[in-house]
Parts: structure tokens; C-alpha cells; sequence
């Protein structure tokens, strides 16, 4: 499914938890690792001429680390902001899917999830898996702790039936098909577009809603028939529902949802949707982007065959 991988790293020890949660995608066909360091503008400030020789021996580390765990990694070191240079290296290598952790001190100390992480998920053209990395400091010592089991163990997937949000199914699919056997498929209908003027219709759109995650179930059963399917349909406020159900499934491994969806401000959706479930999830988070033209008009297809 993800036959070549972009992880990015910031050579700190957060990165290095990310790092070890990798094996969770093995079961999902990686055939290739590019482990990408970029230099920021600021850091860059900061060097001397040759200094980037002293990043060599910490991301030699960091592949040998993925090597131990049985994948093929190619190491990149990259001059430039990580928000353009991530995205600009996963398109022209073109990989199946970036991974970045969402915690994480960079050479400016500043936290990845606080930018970086999101800006990335705003340029990028591939999904983007978020890794939740809790940082503990003592002792003169950094401890991360990570979600770092197989992501096929059960999918939550969150949909507002959304064109990307058909788009993240697929995805869904093929997690399904390499195989995971439980999943949840959850839409909340929105409490604030729902109260006060279309509340007495409610039933209605449950209804509607309902036959509407019975044809994505009978879609993953159309492959998979011993599948485990759930049905959710809450009402509230999107982001709570989602981290709410997230929370009660202490056995979810992956959250999968679009990080674009139906909302009139595209951007503004994705900041507040997206943005905040992957802050607040406590499992690693698929994002799946809109698909997007080329110049010519035609829509650029996702690499993801083994």
C-alpha cells in the first residue's frame, strides 16, 4: 500500500520515538524509507561553513535504527525550511505517505506539532500520518512515549461524506484489505449547523446518514466479508465527539479522516477539525488531503501500490 515512506525527523529524541513506531507500518507494504533532516533558516544562520558534517553522525543513527527494524532507508539531508522541503522532496521522490511526529525540539527548541507539523499536512499531496508523542523530561534525560502497535488493530474512520473524506475511505480499504478486522465508521452530525433551525429534522438526517455508513460498510465487506463494522452517529460538536469516541476505544490504533471537508473556508475546516483532533487524539492520525490539480487540470494520482 505504502510502498515508500518519507519520515521526517528533527534528529531530537522525540524524533527517535517516532522512529520506533515505524514497525507499526509494516504490515502495510513498505518497501522504502527516506529519513529527512532539513536545516531550518534560522539554524542555517547560526552554522559555520561545514558545520552540517556534525548532523551526519546523529541521522546515521536514526537509519541504522530503521535498518534494525528490517526497512531499506535512504537518509536526506536538506537545506531549507522543513515546511517546504518535506513536501518538496516527497513529491519529486514520490512517496505514498509522510509520517512526522507531532512532538518534537527542533535546533530553535520550538515544538513541531506548533507549525511544522501542520504546515506540512497544509502543502502536502500525500497523506500524512501524525504520531502523538508525549516528551517527559528528568534527570537530565528525554523519555517519549508514543502509540506504537500494529495500525491495523481497529480504524476509526470520521467522515462527513465529503469528497476527500471519500477519498480517506479508500484508504481505509486498503488497511482493510493488508488486515485489519475492526473498524469504525463515525459521522457527528454538528450541533452548531443543527440546533435551533433544523433540529425537528434531526431523525431525518440520521436516517439518511445511517444508509449512508451502510454502503461504506457493505463496501470494505465487499473484500473483506469477516470485517468488524461499527456504526457511529453522535451529535454534538465534531472535534469532542471524534476524541471523545477515541478515547472510549482504548484499542483503536489509528484515526483516519480527510484534512480538508465541506466546510465553506477550506483552511479554516482544517484548523479547526483536523488541527485539533490531532492535537488532542492518543492514537496516530491518518490525514488524507484533497485530491489537487495539476496546471493542466488533471488530478494528480496517489502512489500507492506495493
Amino acid at each position: 500500500m505504502f510502498s515508500q515512506v518519507l519520515v521526517a525527523t528533527d534528529l531530537s529524541a522525540a524524533s527517535e520515538g517516532v522512529l520506533r513506531c515505524i514497525r507499526g507500518l509494516a504490515p502495510l507494504g513498505i518497501d522504502r524509507i527516506l529519513l529527512v533532516h532539513a536545516i531550518g533558516v534560522r539554524a542555517l544562520e547560526t552554522m559555520v561553513h561545514g558545520m552540517p558534517h556534525f548532523l551526519e553522525p546523529p541521522l546515521e543513527k536514526q537509519r541504522a535504527l530503521l535498518e534494525s527494524e528490517g526497512f531499506l532507508t535512504e537518509k536526506v539531508l536538506a537545506t531549507g525550511p522543513a515546511t517546504l522541503e518535506v513536501p518538496r522532496i516527497a513529491a519529486q521522490r514520490q512517496v505514498s505517505l509522510i509520517v512526522v511526529g507531532t512532538h518534537g525540539a527542533t535546533l530553535a527548541r520550538e515544538m513541531l506539532i506548533g507549525g511544522t507539523a501542520m504546515e506540512i499536512v497544509h502543502q502536502a499531496t500525500v497523506p500524512v500520518l501524525l504520531i502523538r508523542l508525549k516528551i517527559m523530561e528528568g534527570e537530565g534525560t528525554v523519555r517519549c512515549v508514543g502509540a506504537c502497535q500494529d495500525l491495523r488493530q481497529h480504524l476509526l474512520f470520521c467522515t462527513d461524506f465529503s469528497e476527500t473524506a471519500d477519498r480517506a475511505f479508500t484508504y481505509v480499504q486498503r488497511i482493510v484489505d493488508s488486515g485489519a478486522r475492526r473498524v469504525t465508521l463515525l459521522h457527528v452530525q454538528d450541533r452548531r449547523r443543527i440546533s435551533g433551525y433544523l433540529e425537528h429534522r434531526l431523525d431525518e438526517f440520521n436516517q439518511t446518514d445511517q444508509q449512508r455508513l451502510e454502503q461504506l460498510r457493505n463496501r470494505l465487506r465487499a473484500t473483506a466479508k469477516d470485517v468488524d463494522t461499527r456504526i457511529l452517529i453522535p451529535y454534538g460538536h465534531p472535534v469532542e465527539e471524534i476524541l471523545r469516541v477515541a478515547e472510549e476505544e482504548r484499542d483503536d490504533s489509528l484515526i483516519v479522516m480527510g484534512s480538508q471537508g465541506r466546510g465553506l473556508i477550506a483552511q479554516l475546516l482544517l484548523g479547526s477539525v483536523s488541527h485539533r483532533v490531532v492535537r488532542g487524539a492518543p492514537v496516530p492520525v491518518l490525514l488524507v488531503p484533497a485530491a489537487r490539480q495539476t496546471a493542466a487540470g488533471e488530478v494528480p494520482t496517489c502512489n500507492t501500490s506495493q
